[in-house]
C-alpha cells in the first residue's frame, strides 16, 4: 500500500455550494436536538455531490459527530447486498468498537450478516421474518449508538444500490424515530431513466416529511470562474479561459477541473470522454495498465486482489499505483484496504475503451485469483463477486454453479431480491450448460414444504430450480416473476391430457403457491388452485406438501363461507404435519382449528387450541406464526365478549414481535387492539392504537379493520364526514377479488349507519335488504348480530316520520327473519341479540322496558360501557312513556346520569345529545346540584317550548314535518320563501339536527307536532 498518498481533490476552493451547506447544517442541528434527518443529494455525474459530502462530514468532524460512508458498487446489481451498509456500520465498528460491541449483546450472530467483524452468523429465521429482525436489529443499533452522540451516515452513488439495501434504507428512514441521527445519501439524476429500479425509491421517499431533497444545479459562469482562479492558484484567471471552460463544462465543476488542468493538449473538437482519458493516457505505460486492469474489476478493488491480476514485482505495482494516485486518477479507500477510481466518469470512460476481449479477459483474470484465494475479498463478498466475474468471463461451466452458491449466500442473509437475480442467471445459463455440469451442481437449497428430489434427473433437477425461484420471488415481492415461475413449471409437469397426475406431489406445491399469488395479487381468493393441489394430494402418504395444502384449506374454509367438514380439514391438517415434523406447518393449522372449535360453540377448546399454538410459536422462535396466532386469538375473544383478555393477548404479541424485532404483524396486532379498546369503551386509546396501526402496516389488507373502526368511531361521534371517508378507504382496501364475510359486513354495518345518521333511511333500507338477501353464511353471527340492531335502530329513529311509514313493516320483519336463524351461543351475540329485539319493539311503538333490563343485565357480564349507556337511555325512555309518573321519573334519572357521564366522556354526540333532549322533555336535571334547587312550580310547557321554538317557529315545523317545501310554507303562513328559509335553519339549530327529515321525525316522536293521519296511496 501507499503511506502517506492522500485522496484529495485537486481543486482546492469550493464554490457555490453555500445554501445546500447550510440545508445540511440545519438537518445536523435537528437531529442533535433528537429529531433523526434524512437527506438525498441528487445531481448529474461530476457536479460535485462527493465533494459537498466531504465538506459536510468534515465540518461535522470537527463539532465530535461521528461520521461513516459507504459506497455502493456496480456490482451490486449482481447480487452483493449490502455493501454500503456493511461499509457504514464497519467504519461505525473501528470509531465505537466498545459501545458498538455493548449495544450488539445477545444479537451478535444475527448482525454478523451485515458485519461479519462480530462473529458467525447464528440462527436463521424463516424467510421475510429474518429480513424484518435484521432490520429492526440495525434500527435498535443506530438508536442506541446514538443516545450519547450524534451520528451522519452517508451512502454514495444510490443509483448503484443494490434492492436490498434500498429497502433498508427505507426501514430505517421509517423506523428511526427517536435517535441523533442524519441519514444522507447521493445518486445521480442523470442515470435515473424511466424505469430505473431507484425511482419508485425516491417518489416513496418524497412522501415521508423526515426527508430533505437537495438537488445540485450546475455551477454559473462567475463560480466557474472561481473555481478555475482556485485550480490555477490566481486571483482573475484568463477571460478566454473562462469562456471556453464554461461553454464546454456547462458548468460540471468535474468536467471544469480536466478541462481546466488539461486544456492545453485537449483540442477543442475532443469529446468530453476523451477529455476524462487525457488523465490517463498521460500516466506511464505500466501505470496505464494498472488503472486498465483495476477499471475492469469493479469501482472499489482490493489491493491484493489487484496485485494477484495484474502480477509481477510489487515493486512496480505500487510505483504504478503512486503514479495513478499522484495524478488523481485512483484514489486509496476509506479503510486503506484498496483503491477506487477517483470519479466514477473516470472509470467508465476507462472500461468503455476496452476491447471486448479485454473485458472479457480481465474478468477471468480476476475470477481465477479470487477462486486460487478467496482471502483476496471479504468474506461476505467472495461468492458474489466470483459468480460476478464468471459470469462476465462467459465461462457457464464455472459461472453456473458459482452462481448458486451466491444465491444461497444471499438468502443466508436475507438478501432476496439478489438471490432472485442470481437464480434467473442460473436459469438463463442451464441450457447452455453440459448435463455434466449440472450434476455437479449444488444440491436443492431451500423452497420452503417443497419436495426436493436430491437426485441426478435433470428434469427434477430443473424443477427444483423454478421452486427456488417461486419462493425467493415471492420473499422478495416480485409476484409477477413467481406467476411466470409457477406455469413453466405446471406446463412441464403437464401430462399429455393436461394433467398432472405423473408427479402429482410436486405439482400440488406450485399450485398451493398460485393460491397464494391470487390472493396477493387481487385476482381472485385462490380456492380453485387449492382445491386441485387438494385433489392431487388426495390418497397420497404424508407430506409436508399435503399438510400444507390442507392447513390452507382450512384456513380458506375459516374466512369464507364453508362446509361443516372443514373441521375434519383442518385436524387432518394438524395431524399430517405432526407425523412429517412440519412444526411450522401445524401450528399454523392449530390455530385455524382452535377458531372453527370456538364457531362451532366449544370455545373453551377453540381458546386452548389457539393459545398452545400462540406459547409454542413465541417459545421456538417462529415468528411467521407468532404474528398470526396471536392477531387471531385476540380476534377470537373479542367475538366472544372478552374485550379485556384480547387486549391482554395482543399487547402479548405486540411484545413477542418487538423482542424478536420482527415489525411485519404490527399492523394486524394494532388494529384488533384498536377493536378492544372501541368495545372497552376507551376510544382515545382505540384511535391511538389506530394510528399506530398505520405506521406499522406491512400490508393493504393489514388496514382493513383499522378502517372499520375508524369509521364506527366517527358515527358514534356524529362526524358522518369522516366515517364515509373511512368507509371509502375500507372498500377500497377490501377489493373485489375476495369477498370475506369478515370485512363485508361490517362494511355494510358501516355504510348503513352512515346514511341513516344523515337521514337517508330510503338508502339505509337498501342497503340492509341487499344483505339479508345473500344471507349470513354459519359463523358470521358475530357481524350480523350488529348490522341488524343498527338496521332496527335506523327504523326506531324515524318512528312518527310520515315518510319512513311505507315500507316500514317490510323491513321490521325482514329483520326478525334473519334474527331467527342466527344463532346466540356466546355473551356478545346475546347481548346484540337482546339489545336488537328491544329496539325493533320501540320502532314499531311498543317499547318494553322489561326488555330493555333485560339486555342491561346482559351488558353488565360484558364491559361495552357506550353500549350499556345505549340501554339505559332507552330504558329510561320506554319507563317514561310507559309509566308516566314521579316513580319512573326518578328511575330514569338514576338511568340518565350515568349514560350522560359516559356519552360525554367519550364525546359520542348523537348519543349525548339523545340524552339530554329525553332530560329536557321529562325535566330531569343531569347534575346533583341541579337537583338539589327547589322545584320551580310551573304550567306545562308547551310543545316545542323547552327547545326555544317560538310560536311561529312551531308553525314552521308542523308544516316542515307535513314534508312542505320552503315555497309551500311561505305560501301557507303569507311569509317570503327566503323567510320560511331562515326559521328552517333556525328549527334545525335549536333542535340540534343535521337535516328537514331529521327534524321532522324528532318532532313526531316527542310531539311537538300534531300527529298527522297517514293517508292511503
Amino acid at each position: 500500500m501507499l503511506d502517506g498518498v492522500q485522496a484529495s481533490s485537486i481543486s482546492p476552493v469550493f464554490v457555490g455550494r453555500g445554501a445546500e451547506l447550510s440545508q445540511l447544517a440545519d438537518a445536523l442541528a435537528r437531529a442533535s436536538a433528537g429529531e433523526p434527518q434524512v437527506v438525498v443529494v441528487g445531481g448529474e455525474a461530476g457536479v460535485g455531490k462527493t465533494r459537498l459530502l466531504e465538506e459536510f462530514l468534515g465540518a461535522a468532524r470537527h463539532m465530535d459527530v461521528v461520521t461513516s460512508v459507504g459506497g455502493c458498487i456496480e456490482i451490486g446489481a449482481d447480487g452483493l447486498p449490502f455493501a454500503p451498509v456493511s461499509t457504514v456500520l464497519r467504519s461505525l465498528y473501528r470509531q465505537l468498537e466498545g459501545e458498538m460491541s455493548a449495544a450488539v449483546a445477545g444479537q451478535e450472530g444475527e448482525l454478523a450478516r451485515l458485519l461479519p467483524e462480530l462473529g458467525e452468523p447464528t440462527q436463521q429465521f424463516d424467510d421475510e421474518v429474518g429480513r424484518a429482525r435484521l432490520f429492526e436489529l440495525t434500527a435498535r443499533l443506530l438508536e442506541s449508538l446514538s443516545q450519547e452522540r450524534t451520528l451522519v451516515l452517508a451512502v454514495e452513488d444510490l443509483h448503484w444500490a443494490d434492492r436490498s439495501t434500498r429497502e433498508l434504507l427505507a426501514y430505517l428512514i421509517r423506523s428511526l424515530h427517536h435517535a441523533r441521527v442524519v441519514l444522507m445519501a447521493s445518486y445521480r439524476s442523470d442515470d435515473i431513466h424511466r424505469r430505473h429500479p431507484l425511482r419508485p425509491f425516491l417518489a416513496e421517499l418524497d412522501r415521508l416529511r423526515t426527508v430533505q431533497r437537495v438537488e445540485l444545479p450546475r455551477l454559473g459562469r462567475v463560480e466557474v470562474r472561481d473555481q478555475i482562479a482556485g485550480i490555477q492558484g490566481v486571483r482573475e484567471p484568463a477571460r478566454a479561459l473562462v469562456d471556453e471552460v464554461f461553454e464546454r463544462s456547462e458548468g460540471n465543476p468535474f468536467f471544469v477541473e480536466e478541462l481546466t488542468t488539461h486544456c492545453a493538449t485537449c483540442d477543442l473538437s475532443d469529446s468530453l470522454r476523451d477529455v476524462l482519458l487525457v488523465r490517463v493516457e498521460a500516466l506511464p505505460d505500466a501505470a496505464q495498465r494498472v488503472v486498465q486492469i483495476a477499471a475492469g474489476g469493479g469501482t472499489t478493488v482490493e489491493f491484493g486482489l489487484l496485485a494477484a491480476v495484474v502480477g509481477g514485482p510489487q515493486d512496480e505495482l505500487l510505483a504504478a499505483l503512486r503514479a495513478a494516485v499522484g495524478a488523481h486518477v485512483l484514489a486509496p479507500t476509506e479503510d486503506g484496504d484498496g483503491y477506487r477510481f477517483r470519479h466514477a466518469l473516470v472509470r467508465e470512460a476507462v472500461s468503455d475503451d476496452l476491447l471486448p476481449g479485454e473485458r472479457t479477459a480481465l474478468s477471468r483474470r480476476y475470477a481465477e485469483a479470487v477462486e486460487a484465494d478467496p482471502s483476496l475479498v471479504r468474506a461476505e463478498h467472495h461468492a458474489a463477486r466470483l459468480a460476478s466475474y464468471w459470469y462476465r468471463a462467459h465461462d457457464v461451466a464455472k459461472a453456473l454453479p458459482a452462481v448458486l452458491d451466491a444465491a444461497v449466500q444471499a438468502r443466508r442473509r436475507y438478501a432476496y431480491s439478489e438471490q432472485l437475480r442470481l437464480l434467473d442467471r442460473a436459469l438463463e445459463l442451464w441450457e447452455s450448460a453440459s448435463v455434466e455440469t449440472r450434476r455437479r451442481l449444488r444440491p436443492f437449497d431451500h423452497a420452503d414444504a417443497y419436495p426436493a428430489c436430491g437426485c441426478d434427473d435433470d428434469a427434477v433437477r430443473y424443477l427444483d430450480l423454478l421452486a427456488e425461484t417461486v419462493s425467493t420471488a415471492l420473499l422478495a415481492g416480485e409476484r409477477k416473476r413467481a406467476l411466470t415461475a409457477i406455469k413453466k413449471a405446471l406446463r412441464i409437469l403437464e401430462d399429455g391430457e393436461g394433467e398432472h397426475t405423473g408427479d402429482p406431489l410436486r405439482a400440488a406445491w406450485f399450485w398451493t403457491q398460485k393460491s397464494k399469488l391470487r390472493g396477493l395479487n387481487r385476482q381472485g381468493d385462490g380456492w380453485d388452485e387449492l382445491a386441485k393441489a387438494q385433489e392431487l394430494v388426495r390418497g397420497l402418504p404424508p407430506s409436508p406438501v399435503h399438510a400444507e395444502a390442507l392447513a390452507n384449506v382450512a384456513a380458506y374454509g375459516a374466512l369464507h363461507p364453508h362446509d361443516p367438514d372443514i373441521l375434519t380439514t383442518a385436524q387432518r391438517a394438524v395431524d399430517l404435519a405432526g407425523v412429517v415434523g412440519a412444526d411450522a406447518i401445524e401450528l399454523h393449522a392449530r390455530t385455524t382449528l382452535g377458531y372453527l372449535l370456538v364457531e362451532s360453540g366449544d370455545a373453551d377448546a377453540g381458546v386452548a387450541e389457539m393459545r398452545a399454538a400462540a406459547r409454542r410459536s413465541g417459545e421456538h422462535g417462529m415468528v411467521a406464526i407468532v404474528g398470526r396466532a396471536y392477531t387471531n386469538l385476540g380476534d377470537v375473544l373479542h367475538g366472544l365478549g372478552r374485550f379485556a383478555e384480547a387486549l391482554e393477548v395482543l399487547d402479548e404479541g405486540l411484545a413477542l414481535l418487538k423482542r424478536f424485532g420482527q415489525p411485519g404483524r404490527k399492523g394486524w396486532l394494532y388494529g384488533n387492539r384498536a377493536e378492544s379498546l372501541f368495545a372497552l369503551g376507551r376510544w382515545d386509546e382505540a384511535e391511538r392504537s389506530l394510528e399506530d396501526a398505520r405506521q406499522n402496516a406491512d400490508t393493504p389488507w393489514s388496514l382493513i379493520t383499522s378502517s372499520l373502526v375508524t369509521g364506527q368511531l366517527a358515527v358514534l361521534r356524529g362526524r358522518s364526514g369522516q366515517a364515509a371517508e373511512a368507509l371509502a378507504e375500507a372498500r377500497r382496501l377490501c377489493g373485489t377479488h375476495d369477498p370475506q364475510p369478515q370485512h363485508m359486513i361490517p362494511l355494510i354495518t358501516l355504510e348503513l349507519d352512515i346514511e341513516a345518521s344523515r337521514g337517508r333511511l330510503a338508502e339505509a333500507r337498501q342497503v340492509l335488504m341487499k344483505a339479508v338477501e345473500v344471507g349470513f353464511p354459519m359463523g358470521t353471527e358475530r357481524y350480523a348480530w350488529p348490522l341488524l340492531l343498527s338496521a332496527a335502530i335506523a327504523e326506531s329513529e324515524s318512528r312518527g316520520l310520515p315518510s319512513a311509514d311505507a315500507g316500514r313493516a317490510e323491513v321490521l320483519a325482514a329483520v326478525r327473519r334473519t334474527a331467527r336463524r342466527l344463532p346466540r351461543l356466546y355473551p356478545a351475540p346475546t347481548v346484540y341479540g337482546l339489545l336488537a329485539d328491544a329496539e325493533l319493539l320501540r320502532a314499531e311503538g311498543r317499547s318494553d322496558p322489561a326488555r330493555w333490563e333485560e339486555a342491561i343485565a346482559g351488558l353488565d357480564a360484558l364491559d361495552m360501557p357506550y353500549l350499556l349507556a345505549f340501554a339505559r337511555y332507552r330504558l329510561a325512555e320506554s319507563l317514561l312513556e310507559a309509566r308516566p309518573g314521579p316513580v319512573s321519573r326518578a328511575e330514569a334519572e338514576r338511568l340518565l346520569r350515568p349514560a350522560y357521564a359516559v356519552a360525554d366522556g367519550l364525546d359520542a354526540v348523537p348519543l349525548r345529545d339523545g340524552v339530554q333532549l329525553l332530560c329536557a322533555r321529562a325535566r330531569i336535571a343531569l347534575h346533583a346540584e341541579a337537583a338539589a334547587e327547589p322545584a320551580r312550580r310551573a304550567e306545562p310547557a308547551a310543545p316545542g317550548e323547552s327547545f326555544g321554538l317560538t310560536p311561529r317557529e312551531r308553525d314552521v315545523l308542523a308544516l316542515v314535518a307535513a314534508g312542505r317545501s320552503n315555497r309551500q310554507i311561505a305560501d301557507e303562513l303569507y311569509i317570503s320563501p327566503k323567510t320560511a328559509s331562515v326559521h328552517v335553519s333556525n328549527i334545525l339549530a335549536k333542535l340540534d339536527v343535521g337535516n328537514r327529515g331529521q327534524a321532522a321525525a324528532l318532532a313526531h316522536r316527542l310531539g311537538l307536532v300534531p300527529a298527522l293521519p297517514v293517508t292511503a296511496s
